[in-house]
C-alpha cells in the first residue's frame, strides 16, 4: 500500500520505464534539502531535466549545482482545460534526439508531479514508441497521485505533429484517452484511488 499524502509523494522519484522519471520540484525555501534532492536525481541518472512550471525556473541552481545535467524550461500554469500545441513544442524541441537516445535519463516535474509533469512524460513516451494506455497506466502506476489531466492535450498533439498513424488511429487513441481520464476522475471522487 502506497501513502495517500501528497508531501510524501512530492520530490518521490517515480522511475517510468527505463528512461523517464516523474516528480515534484526541488524544495526551493531549504537551500540543503534542494541541493540533497538535486543529489538524488543525479544518483538517479538524470542526463535532463524537464521543467514544466510557469511559477519558477531552476536554470541557475542546475547549472550551478549539478553542470552536466541538461535543463529544459517550458512553464505552463495548471489551469485545467487543455495545453497549447506551442508547449509540447518547446519540450521536444528542447530536448531534439535526447527524446530517442538509449543512454538518457529524462527528468519531468512540475510543481507537485500531479498534472503538467505526468501529462508531459506522457506525451515523451508516446515520441519514444509507447502506446496511449500503456503508457498512461504505467505513469499511474509508478506515481499514483499523477492525474495526468492533460493526456488529451498530449495525444492531441502526437497525432496533430505527424508523429501518430492515421485518422482511425488518432480517433481511436483519443477517445481511449478520454475515457481512461472519465474513469481515473470517477475513481478519484469516489475515493477508490489514491486521495
Amino acid at each position: 500500500m502506497y501513502s495517500t499524502l501528497w508531501s510524501d509523494w512530492k520530490s518521490h522519484i517515480c522511475r517510468v520505464g527505463d528512461r523517464i522519471i516523474v516528480t515534484g520540484e526541488l524544495d526551493r525555501t531549504d537551500e540543503h534539502e534542494a541541493r540533497q534532492q538535486l543529489a538524488e536525481w543525479v544518483a538517479a541518472g538524470v542526463t535532463t531535466i524537464v521543467d514544466v512550471r510557469a511559477e519558477a525556473d531552476d536554470c541557475e541552481f542546475v547549472e550551478e549545482h549539478a553542470p552536466g545535467i541538461r535543463y529544459v524550461w517550458a512553464g505552463v500554469h495548471d489551469h485545467g482545460g487543455t495545453q497549447p500545441d506551442e508547449w509540447f513544442d518547446t519540450v521536444l524541441a528542447g530536448l531534439g534526439e535526447t527524446v530517442h537516445a538509449p543512454k538518457e535519463v529524462i527528468l519531468i516535474h512540475c510543481q507537485m508531479g500531479i498534472n503538467r509533469g505526468p501529462s508531459m512524460a506522457f506525451r515523451i513516451l508516446l515520441e519514444q514508441g509507447w502506446g496511449a494506455l500503456d503508457a498512461l497506466q504505467a505513469i499511474r502506476d509508478a506515481r499514483p497521485i499523477a492525474e495526468i489531466i492533460y493526456a488529451d492535450s498530449a495525444i492531441r498533439h502526437f497525432h496533430r505533429s505527424g508523429s501518430g498513424a492515421d485518422g482511425e488511429a488518432f480517433e481511436r487513441d483519443v477517445r481511449a484517452v478520454e475515457l481512461w481520464l472519465e474513469v481515473t476522475e470517477r475513481e478519484i471522487r469516489e475515493g477508490r484511488s489514491w486521495n
